[in-house]
């Protein structure tokens, strides 16, 4: 990667508009905060490379002589479409002709610092309630300058177009102004009277492309402050227009990790042991070595690598080595698990939301409870993961899929012996992830591995290496207990969640290169506000708490699509259901009564009951709702399921969701269908067993995952709206068990209280 210069001579090279204080949005200047800011100046700019007659405008954008625009994307490709939603914002403040867009991926850089994640952390982990704003306010912007320091270049919590859209849009709109300054000084004319459109900068009759000015606008200064476009007659902002990763994934050109050759290289399986504080204590050198086709073998003290000349034999030739583990502790399993989750909820725990007066207002009244659980939920991932690496000349490559590349390629630093300046990462497109490429090992394994033999190598982790390894989204055990008022309605409510502090698990991973087993013991007992988000619906109920009951279950967790809003909202709405039943209600009034502080959320109810037929209370109706709000976006769900000969069978899922602005329709609807067949798989399967520290899954189809004969038809209808746009990646995820155990209800009369949906009980 090209270094980062400060403080450069801004006489030498024009500095970019999108600017360390421009990301930093949010930052006050009280005076302590002031007084800070002026003592530790930096300033960013963009590292960026440039082919022949291209020219870099900025931190985002690159416009060639040729007439290409190239658009610079700081976040992850994981199939969500941000490699042509950000171009998509971008083109159409420019005014660029979609058919010259092109991408590339972001350099390491504090310019692409993902501040948004670090603003809404901030506001979970210390919130500025009983904080003075000017302690609140410091904090913030500590957190923040540490966040750029670091380049924390985080793709999570749905949150591509939320944070960057408004960067996007000013590095186009300084770009277009150049541009047509450019222009107008050929024509003598006023800028400002200038327009752009389809790649052409316009003055009356007069046009000019974008090729023949760039040369010269990419020496200019841009003005103070963003000129935005007034918008043409097409514009591009909300059209469906096609993907620009679509035609290189149908034609098979779109490189990943595993598709990359290097001259010399090799190929690497790898042998991990038992979950939890585990070594390696033996393997068969001699047996291996002499499996067809084998090369090396890598022992490190967690993991023994067997390199070949293919994969094939290097997988096979790790059955020969029959490596020997060893692991302190009591080896995890999914009886110690839930007894470690029934155990925590025992425990008085951690009050993270609080509102009104629970306890005064259940004193001395009845008390309705009901008891969830849910499952450790895997990532499963189309694509195994993957890293290829290069040792040469001193200097080490690596090609990976990853979620967090500044951390990434640190990590591959220390535990590889280079400086983080001799790490390359080059950051490919992930099959898939769902969180699971926030955790780097297979990039730090594979740069051990390609040091050790001294040789490009490629490692790939088989699908049972994959399952057994995986760092799943935390197993969880509610505890719903509420007080009614005279007309059925909800007066109180607490939710006491068992759950591992998962969030501290994963930033010590991420930031501290801390080993699992290490981070877990380490965040065991700690208060995690994260691990109960969505508890607190956005229902008017008088008084609320809401309990983090910390569960020390010995496995590793982590991150996962929706995170723990995917069974907060399931222990939420399935318990709101039981009330509406108990009051002898409908369903869809009972909610609707509790919704009058969530206008946009019972929008989406009413308009999803319309459209999927609601039937109410009719016996047999095999109908089910739920909804829920997060990241900024609102989404209720009406399905029809009922049990089978052949299994559970969902007929029918619709969804009507109000997630602000669309960029791009077509992609929000494929984001939500794809939560809801995400959801849906979590409901009926990905998961796995645990014993002796392994989990007894090895294949795929061991997961219980849904097929294509069991998808159910599917309908999502957008609310229109103009705010600003919501996170869509994850919203489809968390309303559908729920709606499911609910419809299942109403076809058979007993409620699920479990994920995977099952009738044993909670």
């Amino acid at each position: 990667m090209a270094g980062i210069r400060d403080n450069i001579d801004t006489k030498k090279r024009r500095l970019p508009y999108v600017s360390r204080r421009s990301l930093l949005v949010g930052a006050t200047a009280a005076g302590g905060l002031a007084v800070a800011w002026t003592l530790w100046p930096r300033d960013y700019r963009p590292n960026l490379t440039a082919s022949e007659r291209e020219h870099v405008f900025n931190a985002f954008l690159k416009i060639g002589e040729d007439g290409h625009v190239s658009v610079v994307v700081p976040q992850c490709e994981m199939g969500q479409g941000v490699t042509t939603l950000l171009p998509q914002i971008i083109a159409d403040e420019l005014g660029a002709d979609w058919r010259t867009v092109a991408v590339e991926t972001a350099p390491i850089s504090p310019l692409y610092t993902n501040i948004l994640l670090v603003d809404e952390d901030s506001a979970t982990f210390t919130p500025r309630s009983g904080v003075p704003d000017f302690v609140a306010d410091v904090r913030g912007w500590a957190r923040r300058e540490w966040a750029v320091r670091h380049a924390v270049m985080l793709t999570a919590n749905s949150s591509s177009v939320r944070m960057f859209e408004g960067p996007c849009r000013d590095a186009a709109a300084q770009a277009r102004a150049m541009l047509m300054m450019a222009a107008a000084r050929r024509w003598d004319a006023d800028w400002t009277e200038c327009d752009t459109e389809a790649g052409f900068v316009t003055h009356g009759t007069k046009k000019l492309r974008f090729a023949e000015v760039a040369a010269a606008a990419a020496l200019l200064e841009p003005p103070a402050e963003p000129v935005y476009r007034s918008g043409g007659g097409d514009p591009l902002y909300g059209r469906e227009v096609t993907r620009l990763d679509l035609p290189a994934k149908i034609d098979g050109s779109a490189n990943f990790a595993g598709d990359i050759r290097l001259p010399g290289m090799v190929y690497a399986a790898i042998r991990q042991g038992p979950l939890g504080a585990t070594r390696l204590k033996s393997i068969d050198r001699k047996a291996g070595l002499a499996s067809p086709g084998m090369l090396h073998v890598v022992e490190h003290e967690r993991w023994v690598a067997a390199v070949a000349r293919n994969w094939w034999a290097a997988n096979r030739a790790l059955d020969r080595f029959a490596p020997v583990f060893e692991t302190a502790g009591t080896p995890i399993s999914s009886t110690g698990i839930d007894r470690a989750l029934k155990a925590a909820i025992r425990d008085d725990g951690h009050r993270v939301v609080k509102k009104g007066d629970v306890g005064e207002a259940m004193e001395g009244r009845t008390k309705i409870s009901a008891t969830y659980a849910v499952a450790p939920a895997l990532h499963a991932p189309i694509e195994t993961r993957t890293a290829t690496a290069s040792v040469e000349k001193g200097r080490l490559r690596i090609w990976v899929a990853t979620q967090a590349p500044a951390q990434c390629r640190a990590a591959v630093a220390r535990a590889s012996g280079f400086a983080e300046s001799e790490v390359t990462l080059f950051l490919m497109m992930a099959g898939g992830s769902f969180d699971a490429c926030l955790d780097h090992n297979v990039a730090v394994q594979a740069a051990i591995i390609a040091r050790e033999i001294g040789r490009p190598v490629q490692l790939c982790w088989s699908r049972a290496e994959e399952i057994m390894r995986d760092i799943p989204r935390p197993p969880a055990r509610a505890k719903m207990i509420a007080t009614l008022n005279a007309a059925g309605g909800i007066d109180a409510l607490v939710a006491r969640i068992a759950v591992p502090p998962a969030t501290h698990e994963f930033r010590d991973r991420l930031f501290g290169n801390t080993p699992p087993d290490v981070a877990q013991r380490a965040a065991a007992g700690s208060s995690d506000a994260v691990a109960v988000e969505g508890a607190a619906s956005g229902y008017a109920i008088p008084h609320i708490a809401v309990d983090h009951c910390p569960a020390d279950i010995g496995l590793p967790t982590g991150r996962w699509r929706g995170n723990a809003d995917s069974y907060t909202a399931f222990f939420t709405e399935c318990f709101i259901d039981e009330m509406a039943a108990r009051a002898g209600m409908d369903a869809l009034s009972y909610r609707m009564a509790m919704l009058g502080d969530s206008p946009l959320l019972a929008r989406c109810l009413l308009t999803a009951t319309s459209i999927g037929g609601w039937e109410g209370m009719l016996s047999g109706s095999a109908q089910g709702l739920a909804c829920h709000s997060m990241r900024g976006s609102h989404i209720a769900l009406m399905t029809t399921a009922r049990p089978t000969d052949r299994g559970l069978q969902v007929e029918q899922l619709v969804a009507v969701v109000d997630a602000g602005r669309l960029v791009n329709p077509a992609i929000a609807r494929q984001q939500v269908e794809g939560g809801l067949i995400f959801g849906l798989a979590a409901a009926v399967g990905a998961t796995t067993d645990y014993a002796g520290g392994v989990a007894t899954a090895r294949k795929l189809g061991q997961l219980g995952l849904p097929r294509l004969a069991q998808s159910p038809e599917i309908t999502v209808e957008f609310v229109e709206s103009d705010r600003d746009p919501g996170g869509l990646g994850e919203i489809g995820v968390p309303v559908v068990a729920p709606a499911v155990a609910n419809a299942l209800f109403a076809a058979t009369g007993r409620r699920i209280r479990r994920i995977p949906l099952s009738d044993r009980p909670a």
